[in-house]
């Protein structure tokens, strides 16, 4: 399937992982949409994009959500990257109402953005969802990434089966250079980085590596309800 003349909307397009996926687009001759709940982000990214469109959204607000529906219109892939960066929780200090707060983007932002979108989506298109690494092989702290991440990909296999013949896949990144992790301190994420190193392929992810992967899961045509697993072989060793 050629991406080239399609509309994608990025819902957390104007950073990270959405903005790279965004660029990746483009490079194939797609429309981006970004959208972000902060205009300034969507301001910035405009000015790293060409011809993308630009939008402010906030996911977690339906009302909000219903609007966009409305200025979209109909278009041929949805990306949802939207989340809060990453924190570390002990056990003492993970209470419901911080699970809850992590929880209001990344996923339930996520349900009530598939669920406004998906019957706009043309034929042949495709949700891309993204997880991580922690659904699988969490460690001490990490709570609050291992619950939305096996509930995303829990969610990306019942929507596949929903949604048929939507396509809907998740990427699963593994550490990758990117703001998710800038609620740590420069020292801290300098060695999280520096310990890829003993990854099979010697090295921490960068945004380009994994935007190559939400890509891919637009333009194939045969897989649905899959985990794209983008780390470097951190799973492996």
């Amino acid at each position: 399937m050629s991406l080239s003349e399609s509309r994608v909307l990025l819902v957390g397009g104007t950073s990270g992982l959405g903005l790279a996926t965004a660029k990746a687009l483009e490079a194939h001759g797609a429309v981006p949409i970004v959208a972000s709940r902060n205009p300034e982000s969507v301001r910035r990214a405009l000015e790293e994009l060409t011809y993308a469109e630009g939008i402010t959204v906030d996911p977690t607000n339906e009302e909000n959500l219903q609007d966009l529906v409305g200025r979209v219109g109909d278009f041929d892939h949805l990306v949802y990257t939207a989340g809060e960066p990453l924190a570390l929780v002990p056990l003492a200090d993970l209470t419901s109402e911080r699970i809850a707060t992590f929880l209001q983007t990344r996923l339930l932002g996520a349900v009530a953005t598939v669920r406004a979108f998906a019957p706009h989506l043309r034929l042949g298109g495709s949700i891309t969802l993204v997880t991580g690494t922690a659904a699988e092989r969490p460690g001490a702290g990490w709570a609050l990434g291992a619950i939305v991440c096996g509930a995303v990909v829990s969610l990306t296999r019942q929507l596949a089966i929903e949604l048929a013949p939507i396509r809907v896949n998740a990427v699963m990144p593994g550490v990758t250079r990117s703001p998710l992790w800038s609620g740590f301190s420069e020292a801290e994420q300098d060695a999280m980085f520096e310990s890829m190193s003993g990854l099979p392929l010697g090295r921490a992810g960068e945004v380009d590596d994994v935007a190559r992967a939400f890509v891919y899961a637009m333009e194939q045509q045969y897989a649905t309800g899959t985990i794209l697993t983008v780390d470097g072989g951190s799973m492996l060793v």
